[in-house]
């Protein structure tokens, strides 16, 4: 029987290219595995599998009784409904350890840098495994997208190094002007309803028994979005009563500013304003040098519930 390899809900390019990488090097170990995906894969995830000749991964939402390998993710709200009656054989990440629990010993390679296919390239050198020049592409191409080309605090030397040496192997010299192509691509939002913005990389977190739901929007240049800021928060309202959620964030990120906007729904806007140390007028205030959720969202956010 089959294993099956996937990343969170909302996947960006991280977490379907991580699972296509990582079923490539388990099957070339021996492993029968199938990469999947939970849902529908962004513009950018797009860009990158036509580029590099990728296939889109099938569309699996169930795995009770299955035998599963998680990337890019470790928590429950993230997962699969039924994923508690699944058998977790691994979890390959670059987030804090989620509420994932196991019955059974699996393997981890959990580790602080910039993005999970980082962590898969760590791995197919530890095996020493090849990597196709196609699978090279894709890989690299993640690790730009999460590391917003290297300006993201989460970005380590580890990923840089990662970055040059799977350009080499795709053949790609201006590694940065494709991302900054990709990045375009990412930022587009003609025709986009307020709902698909709000969703694009949605998170929703439990922290201490609280429901936190945060999305992050990384464009070129956020502006064009200004003139859709109150339907944006209004479909935040409706998003917020729909989960059950205490709160909801969008981080409007602007990649050429290096900072966020952040809109805010609450019950409570002062514990968002107690952990980044500001005032929200009109449910938004802007983040001056914050690009990553995982580093400067999450863990300021999560001691206040």
């Amino acid at each position: 029987m089959s294993t099956y390899i996937f990343g969170h809900t909302s996947p960006d390019s991280d977490s379907i290219i991580g699972a296509i990488s990582l079923s490539y090097l388990k099957n070339q170990l021996g492993e029968d595995t199938i990469p999947t995906r939970q849902g529908e894969i962004s513009a950018e995830t797009e860009f990158i599998l036509n580029k590099f000749g990728g296939k889109v991964p099938e569309l699996k939402t169930s795995v009770a009784g299955e035998k599963v390998y998680l990337v890019d993710f470790s928590d429950k709200a993230q997962a699969p409904k039924d994923i508690m009656e699944a058998t977790i054989l691994g979890i390959v990440d670059h987030h804090k350890l989620g509420d994932l629990t196991t019955s059974t010993p699996l393997e981890c390679w959990i580790r602080p840098i910039g993005c999970s296919n980082t962590v898969i390239k760590e791995m197919f050198d530890s095996y020493g495994v090849e990597i196709p020049k196609d699978l090279a592409g894709m890989m690299m191409c993640a690790i730009l997208s999460d590391t917003v080309i290297f300006k993201s605090p989460t970005c380590t030397k580890v990923d840089t190094k990662a970055v040059k040496e799977l350009a080499k192997i795709a053949g790609i010299e201006d590694y940065k002007k494709l991302a900054m192509d990709m990045f375009i691509v990412k930022s587009a939002v003609d025709g986009a309803s307020a709902r698909d913005l709000n969703t694009r990389d949605y998170k929703q977190f439990e922290m201490n028994g609280t429901k936190i739901g945060v999305n992050q929007l990384e464009m070129v240049d956020i502006s064009v979005l200004e003139p859709r800021h109150d339907e944006i928060l209004e479909d935040m309202k409706k998003m917020k009563e729909e989960e059950g959620l205490h709160t909801i964030l969008v981080l409007l990120t602007d990649i050429m500013k290096e900072g966020s906007l952040l809109l805010c729904v609450s019950d409570d806007a002062s514990k968002i304003e107690k952990a980044f140390d500001t005032k929200l007028e009109n449910n938004k205030v802007w983040l001056d040098g914050v690009l990553s959720r995982k580093k400067q969202v999450i863990p300021f956010v999560q001691p206040q519930f």
